[in-house]
């Protein structure tokens, strides 16, 4: 059963579909610009249910359940891509403002949607092809990199494959599901790049500047802002890619493109979010207008705030529950890395601890670059219990 918050009035309320840390972030913010929020949580006592008090527990592939939620809302967004694409169709049919709208988030839906979309846009992007069959996995050649078009995320759906035995477990996974599967080249890429954007319905744009992402186990581990070393012809090519992709879209909010830069000099797009991204965590301390922020103003059609960085370098490093961490005693590692580093910055999602679960990350920044990565990768490896009790 939903709560109900207090509203009187003076603001819209934004309907938000997702529970998870990505929503919750978005509730300071929201707090900042006096606007309501209503959450459609998938179970009781979830991330972002901690700290929005209006929220309803129910299935997300529900459309009843959805136009409850967003029943006398102004718009809609989205803490995750998987709302079936017919009920986002239903609901702007009704004259609620879906933002990003169904047109647009399909393309962060369906990854052979969004090949084929780029693909007539001119964007750069790795070869690629839709494959039936082991057979077609050979004709397009090894080793390649197997995706499922929908639902994967985090390193799942994912597999490097290297023989025909190795791509067997994605057509069961694809035969099970009733997904396609999509091959791309195994780029050789010197290192992942971000370009983060946010779009307004009146079509004004704010480009972040240009970080470069480490993974570790297909989960975002490290981000750096801006991408060390990038010459302002890469980062600014990197920027109008994503500018041209969000306006060619017609995207609503923050739109986050994932990108290889090849051994030759190039930049390859590999994978598009339409919502705030693990990539934009550093926006909430180093930069003037968080990615959580400018998103909320642009679904909301406020004017966009700067995205331009409050120092020179800033890292976000995210903490994983790992084989050492204590389950339910997070909050314990803030006495140490609190006294540490006085400027640090610690943002826990209120998740329980699982090995290689995302329960938080910490920003630092300043104008050392190796001081910012020493700080923040301490912090984070003592939130995980990697550094014991150990003292200093």
């Amino acid at each position: 059963m939903r709560v109900s918050a207090t509203n009187p009035g003076l603001a819209p309320t934004l309907a938000v579909i997702g529970g998870g840390q990505l929503a919750r972030m978005m509730a300071q913010p929201a707090i900042a610009l006096g606007l309501p929020l209503r959450l459609l949580a998938e179970a009781d006592g979830v991330s972002a249910a901690q700290v929005i008090p209006d929220h309803l527990v129910g299935d997300y592939r529900d459309l009843a359940t959805l136009q409850k939620v967003t029943d006398g809302c102004a718009v809609v967004t989205f803490d995750h891509e998987h709302v079936p694409t017919e009920h986002l169709h239903a609901l702007a049919a009704s004259g609620l403002a879906v933002r990003p709208g169904p047109d647009a988030l399909v393309h962060a839906q369906d990854k052979g949607l969004m090949r084929e979309r780029l693909a007539e846009l001119g964007v750069p992007c790795p070869r690629n092809a839709i494959v039936g069959s082991v057979a077609e996995v050979e004709a397009f050649g090894f080793p390649c990199v197997l995706k499922t078009t929908r639902g994967g995320y985090d390193g799942k759906g994912v597999w490097v494959v290297r023989s025909a035995a190795d791509a067997a477990e994605p057509f069961e996974v694809a035969e099970r599901t009733g997904v396609r599967i999509l091959a791309e080249e195994l780029v050789d890429f010197t290192r992942e790049l971000s370009a983060i954007v946010a779009r307004s319905p009146s079509g004004q744009a704010a480009a972040y500047p240009v970080v470069q992402t480490t993974q570790l186990d297909g989960i975002c581990h490290e981000v750096i802002a801006p991408a060390p070393g990038i010459s302002e012809q890469l980062a600014g090519q990197a920027q109008a890619i994503a500018l041209r992709i969000a306006g060619a879209l017609d995207v609503t909010g923050v739109l986050a493109v994932e990108l290889f830069e090849t051994v030759d000099g190039r930049i390859l797009v590999n994978e598009l979010a339409m919502r705030p991204h693990n990539t934009g965590h550093w926006t909430q301390d180093g930069a003037v207008t968080s990615q959580f922020e400018n998103h909320l103003r642009a679904v909301m059609d406020l004017p966009l705030g700067s995205p331009a960085p409050r120092a020179r370098w800033s890292v976000m490093v995210n903490i994983l529950g790992g084989a050492n961490s204590d389950v339910g005693r997070l909050y314990d590692g803030f006495p140490h890395a609190m006294a540490r580093d006085p400027h640090l910055r610690v943002h826990l999602y209120g998740k329980e601890l699982r090995p290689g679960r995302k329960v938080g990350h910490v920003n630092t920044y300043g104008d050392d670059l190796e001081d910012c990565l020493e700080r923040a990768r301490h912090a984070a490896a003592w939130f995980r219990g990697d550094l014991g009790n150990q003292s200093e």
